[in-house]
């Protein structure tokens, strides 16, 4: 995917909200307040959250990701931007965040 085509992606995700509180190198998508996806621009390489620790760490061991620069182990990796996977794996990330977020916030969302 191009950083366009991510972009669109992303803001196209229910409830998703676009800011870029680290400056304007990076794109960060938020989800009741909380990270979902970050797009580090002109780097080819998006941060998102995986459902299970686990896996992230099996994509991270594989070489398919690495570790997601500046956040916390538990799931965080980083994928190259041409991952074919990537859409899917961005959806997951914002249904992962979403399932954490209290019900009364998930119901909000639409």
């Amino acid at each position: 995917m191009t950083e366009d085509q991510i972009i669109a992606f992303c803001d196209a995700l229910p409830g998703a909200t676009r800011e870029q509180p680290f400056g304007p190198e990076a794109e960060v998508w938020k989800l009741g307040g909380k990270i979902f996806a970050i797009l580090a621009l002109g780097q080819g390489r998006v941060s998102l959250k995986c459902p299970d620790p686990a896996f992230a760490e099996m994509l991270i061991e594989t070489g398919r990701a690495t570790r997601a620069p500046y956040l916390p182990r538990g799931g965080w990796i980083a994928l190259p931007a041409s991952d074919p996977d990537l859409a899917h794996r961005l959806t997951e990330s914002h249904a992962t965040i979403r399932a954490s977020l209290p019900r009364r916030l998930r119901d909000s969302l639409g």
